[in-house]
């Protein structure tokens, strides 16, 4: 790490962190979490928010530093959209940094800024997307015209964004995230440690043993897919169930669309949650006898990550990053292929040896990502920017 000649003072986008808290939100909270221990950095978190701005003190860790002044979001984000003003020290004071940890970056007058671009979803998938993601783009090339510098969460994305955007590599940072919750298998998995309504449910529907799914349903996460691949293990598996955790998102009727063409033997075995907190997620994913996520794009994907610290088996998809993510630690299946997804999910539970042989690769994988080592390249790119290295 490099020694800056003095701390540098960085102002970090922490909005991500209000209400039901997201891969974005998961992202900015491990990332504060790791620079508390920073010495080189001195931390403020803000939010473009006018009346829960408050709210992110809650959130933040021991030395990080909250900035609560007004910013009513959505005036801000139409000015920003088309022009450079009002810049941002109008709210947060003089700082050498300012980090937009999604995909915004607001203009600044002296500070530079890093703007984290975590996919491009909106650029390859435009009809996957909603009105608000739709004008990241646009977002993204203002900022890069002007200077700001970009993080991507993988070398996959990297790649993409200088593609697209006919950006200096050298102006493009990959740095790893961390990943979510501290929980590691200690043998205290299984469906006796579910939470009480979610086991009562399994036992009132006969399922003997699940495989989970966690993530926003849309149509990003391919949903439908999985559906149809459960439908083919339930031939054979007919005690087997399928939990999906996570909130509803925009899209969802493919998914609805999907689950209501199933037999009605087949739908009593499909459990979804909706949003849950952290520990009970952790719960859910450590009591299943393999993790499905047959996502066809993404920039980084945590729970595959989450799962295998879990000590459960993966099967994904070889779309966008995962396989940079999870190397060697994954079964990884083509895209919208319900029989080739139902096939390595019936390895996992019909093969014991493969299964124990994943979750030893699985844990070998997840070393590799800490919140502290995020921290340190963060801490870096803050000094490397600034113009502050000694």
């Amino acid at each position: 790490m490099h020694q800056p000649a003095r701390p540098v003072h960085v102002a970090i986008d922490a909005t991500s962190l209000l209400g039901q808290v997201t891969g974005i939100g998961q992202f900015t909270a491990g990332l504060l979490g790791g620079l508390a221990n920073q010495d080189q950095v001195q931390v403020d978190a803000f939010a473009i928010s006018w009346r829960r701005r408050g709210e992110i003190v809650k959130h933040l860790p021991s030395g990080i530093s909250a900035l609560s002044r007004p910013m009513p979001a959505r005036p801000l984000h139409a000015a920003w959209k088309v022009m450079n003003w009002p810049n941002l020290e109008m709210f947060i004071g003089i700082h050498d940094v300012v980090h937009g940890t999604n995909y915004i970056v607001p203009p600044t007058s002296r500070a530079t800024r890093i703007m984290s671009v975590h996919d491009l979803t909106t650029v390859h998938y435009p009809h996957l997307c909603d009105a608000k993601t739709l004008r990241y783009p646009d977002l993204i090339r203002r900022a890069v015209a002007r200077g700001a510098w970009i993080h991507t969460d993988s070398n996959f994305i990297k790649q993409e964004v200088c593609e697209e955007f006919s950006i200096d590599p050298s102006k493009v940072v990959t740095i790893y995230p961390g990943i979510p919750g501290e929980s590691k298998n200690d043998g205290a998995g299984g469906p006796g440690n579910l939470p009480e309504g979610l086991s009562r449910e399994l036992m009132s529907r006969r399922i003997e043993s699940y495989v989970v799914f966690v993530g926003t349903i849309e149509p990003r996460k391919d949903l439908p897919t999985l559906l149809k691949a459960f439908s083919l293990l339930h031939v054979d598996h007919p005690g087997l169930g399928l939990v999906i955790v996570g909130r509803m998102g925009w899209g969802q009727a493919d998914f609805e669309t999907t689950l209501a063409s199933l037999d009605p033997a087949i739908q009593s075995k499909v459990v979804v949650t909706g949003y849950v907190a952290q520990h009970e997620r952790e719960s859910i994913i450590s009591g299943a006898c393999c993790f499905a996520y047959p996502s066809l794009y993404e920039g980084f994907g945590f729970p595959p990550l989450e799962a295998m610290r879990l000590g459960v088996p993966v099967v994904s998809t070889t779309q966008g990053s995962i396989p940079e993510v999870v190397g060697d630690a994954a079964i990884l299946v083509d895209p919208r292929n319900p029989e080739s997804l139902a096939k390595a999910i019936d390895g996992f539970i019909s093969n014991d040896q493969l299964n124990r042989e994943y979750v030893d690769r699985g844990f070998i994988q997840v070393a590799r990502f800490s919140w502290e080592r995020c921290a340190v390249g963060f801490v870096d790119l803050y000094i490397q920017c600034a113009g502050l290295g000694a």
